[in-house]
């Protein structure tokens, strides 16, 4: 299996309403998606964060269902959100376990 774990940091002028819907498009998610064996999202709580206010992670089947993930249209309409609503940076991890 693989764990995706992307950490997402947003402009100042994202609203906490924005941040939560973009947790909620990205739960969303694993009813258009196959290879998914868990989907988790929330809004980063650490007072450590360095700016990353989301957190989403995904853990795949395998490779072959990370892959497939990217360009999936249903994830890049999510991706699309994320930019649209002041994405200013994040930071992707994909393990093996």
């Amino acid at each position: 299996m693989i764990d995706h774990i992307v950490l997402v940091k947003f402009g100042e002028t994202t609203t906490q309403e924005q941040l939560q819907e973009v947790v909620d498009r990205f739960k969303a998610l694993k009813k258009h998606l196959t290879g998914i064996v868990d989907i988790q999202a929330g809004i980063n709580l650490s007072e450590k964060n360095k700016g990353y206010q989301i957190v989403l992670s995904v853990r795949f089947e395998d490779r072959a269902a990370l892959e497939a993930y990217g360009p999936n249209p249903e994830h890049q309409a999510v991706a699309a959100y994320i930019r649209e609503v002041g994405r200013e940076d994040s930071l992707i991890v994909d393990i093996e376990i």
